[in-house]
């Protein structure tokens, strides 16, 4: 009988032992994070390595932003869709965007379309 309960505590201890340590382990794995937004003025368009260089402006200061494009980001400018060719350094955009593995994948890239100029006044 002794050494029947001391099998089942000894069990009972690994199995303790062991769901912690499996709890720990979920604790360290990365949670995915939520899809960020940017929203500001194109510097620079680079087809080759299909990156897009977005600035804004934050309390005076400009913060950089680099997003790379792939295969699955959807390019719009109104109802039309686009591809990266005609995002054009000047461009105001708005990128949703979500990090992996260290770098910024676009989800989906909105171009905005430029504003209209005000008409020249009429000469009197």
């Amino acid at each position: 009988m002794k050494r029947t309960i001391v099998i089942m505590v000894a069990l009972l201890f690994a199995f303790t032992v062991s769901s912690v340590s499996f709890a720990a382990e979920k604790k360290e794995a990365p949670a995915v994070k939520k899809a960020e937004y940017v929203t500001g003025k194109v510097t620079a368009v680079d087809t080759v390595g299909q990156t897009i260089t977005i600035v804004k402006k934050v309390k005076g200061k400009e913060e950089e932003t680099v997003v790379t494009v792939d295969e699955k980001t959807s390019i719009t400018m109104g109802k039309a869709k686009k591809v990266l060719a005609d995002v054009k350094v000047g461009n105001n955009v708005t990128v949703k965007y979500s990090e992996v593995k260290g770098k910024n994948i676009a989800k989906s890239i909105t171009i905005k379309p430029p504003k209209k100029r005000a008409k020249a006044a009429k000469k009197m």
